[in-house]
């Protein structure tokens, strides 16, 4: 199960990559990884988006990710 995990976690970060040029397309596939990769993963994945592209869309990654991280 954590190995399917990891596999979800690169193929996010590739698609993302691929989608950065569009704020509409990037944050479509952001809510797509956020739900795909695991509860245990979505804070590295969160690290991870704000330190690649939170220079361009800290405030779309924060939102996606706010909803999430609530107890």
């Amino acid at each position: 199960m954590m190995e399917q995990g990891r596999k979800m976690m690169e193929f996010s970060k590739q698609v993302l990559h691929k989608v950065s040029f569009d704020p509409r397309l990037f944050k479509k596939e952001l809510i797509k990884a956020r739900k795909w990769v695991g509860q245990s993963d979505q804070l590295v994945l969160k690290a991870w988006c704000l330190a690649t592209f939170g220079h361009v869309y800290k405030d779309v990654i924060l939102e996606v990710f706010q909803n999430t991280m609530r107890s």
